[in-house]
């Protein structure tokens, strides 16, 4: 009998991106697609390498927040051992501000959102069209925030989003990454920048993105 892929959702931090209720989302979307989740409101599991090693993927939703050295050397070790790592806007890359090798990790770091709440289109990249995370899907629309970032050019993007800005007339057309994933060591890495409350995933195609997003990282 084949045992069931295993997944973690450790949440907390600010709470205006209502971690706990996106966690509950996605716990119920992992339990339908077959994996079992574990629920926790700490990083200390990132010390713990058999625990980790038990993975195979972890879903951190922590923003503006603070992770302690020992924390952040287990995840990175953990990816790079073959765990696959899956998150959405601030609660995965805009976490930890002062830890790069963190950033370097997620393959992103939010610096802005121009206009705050606004509308705006997610563009599937159409050489992509046919990646598993995106197939079948069309372009569609957001109303959150609109994340501009710097980004590592070695990711493979997705999907993509333009900046309409009157009020910062300078990045007015600049296309943006919104899906991407990459590799880390064994482990593969998976984001998207929208996300910022739990409604924004009432977009059938924000939430299906992530949810095969999770299904392309997760550890063999």
């Amino acid at each position: 009998m084949l045992m069931a892929k295993k997944a973690c959702i450790t949440y907390g931090g600010y709470t205006g991106h209502e971690p706990d209720k996106c966690a509950k989302i996605f716990e119920k979307v992992l339990k339908a697609d077959g994996f079992e989740v574990d629920m926790v409101e700490t990083m200390d599991i990132y010390t713990d390498p058999a625990y980790m090693e038990s993975l195979a993927l972890v879903i951190p939703i922590w923003t503006m927040s603070e992770i302690t050295k020992e924390q952040e050397k287990g995840l990175i070790e953990a990816v790079m051992d073959g765990l696959g790592l899956v998150g959405w806007h601030g609660g995965m890359c805009d976490a930890f501000r002062n830890n790069v090798d963190y950033q370097f990790l997620t393959g992103a770091q939010w610096v802005q959102h121009p206009g705050g709440i606004i509308d705006y289109e997610v563009n599937i990249v159409p050489e992509k069209a046919s990646d598993p995370v995106v197939e079948g899907l069309s372009d569609f629309k957001m109303h959150t925030e609109q994340y501009y970032m710097h980004v590592d050019p070695a990711v493979e993007v997705l999907a993509t989003t333009t900046f309409h800005s009157l009020a910062m007339p300078w990045i007015d057309g600049v296309k943006m990454p919104v899906v991407f994933k990459k590799q880390y060591g064994d482990g593969k890495v998976f984001y998207a920048s929208y996300g910022h409350v739990a409604a924004d995933f009432k977009v059938p195609e924000a939430k299906e993105i992530v949810r095969r997003g999770m299904f392309w990282a997760a550890r063999e």
